[in-house]
């Protein structure tokens, strides 16, 4: 939330004024008089130069390069909101394409009937499954005449922020199992401690924000089988693949996350990650369609048409549906395969040298997944935050933060490698990693810098 600047008087005021602008132009409300259109874009190009280089980010998941055709289409298909179904009906194939192309990625049953939705990113897909699984919970204790005013979820530590944006938004108990000084993913125990009959669902994650780490999923999944042949208390899981999901199909293909395990009943991705796809784009599928409950779903005639509706936005835009369609004709299983196996190299590559480091210890060597997470060997020398800090000087960001509770006192650097990112940027990582850490020591060590507590995903 950004706060309103409504007495600031502030103009720019650039370097080649004199040749450009002929009246002040105002930074917080709009001007009187218009610019050319060179001038308007060089002002901003301008003032975007001050803005990080994508490259060098990786704090980020996020996709910051495709390839020259796919910018292309990008901008063809720009002008095309995805909601206008009736107007674009290729468009709303396209998209009921990559959703079926994504459900059978994540092998849903030949027998059934998945469904699912293209979103803004993995925030609304979670969102929405979420919400699918609450109304689901609320009828089905309506129709034993039990009460449905105190839903729960269980979840780890480990989650993205936009759990807990969901627990308060929508009034949902988020029942949460705390980190541990070596342990930061959600076990079946943790579940088992915390789960009951009004509990909504479950929240797995493969690939966590904080250390790249994978819940366990298929322990998990037998504790509710378990429960619901036991005690009758139907429990599905969702599972959190924002950043997994486009990479475990690729490289491990015969491990079972997905809707292999009988109790997962939903799964986001972030197409917008390891999908290559610029963003924001995010879909979330359910593996049958008994699991999203129809009145969820809003049929809408204005536009032209009826147009089934779910989604917690209206207006998105089509292009990055597009260039979703556009990657799996293009790149195929092959293609993919062969993009997720650069980056886990160069990845295990990165953490394998820093494993080297005597005054760093590997939380997560990117064996699995492209995240390379390192805590200090000794805290009280070494500050990660002021690495953090020293890398930024070199143009890099690699984010510095602690860990959620209990595990607030574990300082983590974390680097997310992507498919722009090579071996030569990664022995310059490596050695300004050192360079850093040598620096810092060298001076007796350093102040602890400012701590994050959420990671930057």
């Amino acid at each position: 939330m950004h706060r309103l600047r409504l007495d600031s008087s502030a103009n720019h005021t650039p370097t080649y004024a004199a040749r450009s602008f002929s009246h002040p132009i105002p930074k917080f409300a709009l001007a009187e008089r218009g610019l050319d259109p060179m001038v308007a874009y060089q002002l901003v190009r301008d003032e975007l130069n001050l803005d990080g280089n994508p490259v060098l980010n990786l704090a980020s998941f996020v996709t910051t390069w495709m390839d020259p055709t796919a910018d292309l289409l990008a901008q063809e298909t720009l002008n095309k909101n995805l909601i206008d179904q009736d107007e674009y009906p290729q468009t709303e194939e396209v998209h009921e394409r990559i959703v079926t192309m994504i459900g059978r990625l994540f092998n849903a049953p030949a027998n059934r009937d998945p469904v699912g939705t293209a979103t803004i990113g993995s925030s609304e897909a979670i969102m929405l499954g979420m919400l699918a699984h609450k109304r689901a919970w609320q009828r089905r204790r309506e129709q034993a005449g039990e009460p449905t005013d105190r839903p729960n979820m269980v979840i780890g530590a480990d989650v993205h922020t936009c759990w807990e944006k969901f627990a308060r938004y929508f009034e949902v108990e988020p029942r949460v199992a705390p980190m541990t000084e070596d342990s930061y993913t959600l076990s079946a125990a943790d579940v088992a401690e915390r789960v009951d009959e009004c509990t909504i669902a479950v929240g797995g994650v493969l690939c966590t924000t904080f250390t790249g780490g994978v819940d366990e999923l298929a322990e998990i999944n037998d504790l509710l089988v378990s429960l619901e042949s036991d005690k009758g208390w139907h429990v599905p899981m969702h599972v959190d693949a924002a950043t997994g999901g486009f990479i475990a199909p690729f490289s491990e293909p015969d491990f079972a996350w997905d809707f292999r395990l009988s109790q997962v009943r939903s799964i986001n991705v972030s197409n917008h990650k390891f999908g290559l796809v610029y963003p924001g784009l995010g879909t979330v599928v359910f593996r049958d369609r008994s699991d999203l409950p129809e009145e969820l779903v809003f049929h809408i005639n204005y536009l032209g048409g009826d147009m089934p509706n779910y989604s917690l936005n209206f207006s998105r835009p089509s292009n990055t549906v597009i260039l979703q369609y556009y990657n799996f004709l293009r790149m195929g299983m092959e293609g993919y395969r062969g993009i997720v196996s650069g980056v886990l190299e160069n990845a295990s590559w990165i953490g394998e040298h820093l494993g080297a480091n005597e005054h760093l210890q590997v939380i997560n060597d990117a064996s699995r997944f492209p995240v390379v997470c390192v805590r200090a060997s000794d805290p009280e020398r070494l500050d990660l935050a002021t690495v953090s800090e020293k890398l930024r000087g070199r143009g890099w960001i690699v984010p510095a933060y602690t860990l959620p509770a209990d595990a607030q006192h574990v300082q983590v650097l974390r680097m997310v490698i992507k498919e722009n990112f090579s071996r030569d940027m990664g022995d310059r990582l490596v050695g300004d990693i050192g360079n850093a850490i040598n620096s810092i020591l060298g001076s007796g060590g350093a102040p602890r810098g400012r701590q994050r507590h959420r990671a930057i995903c």
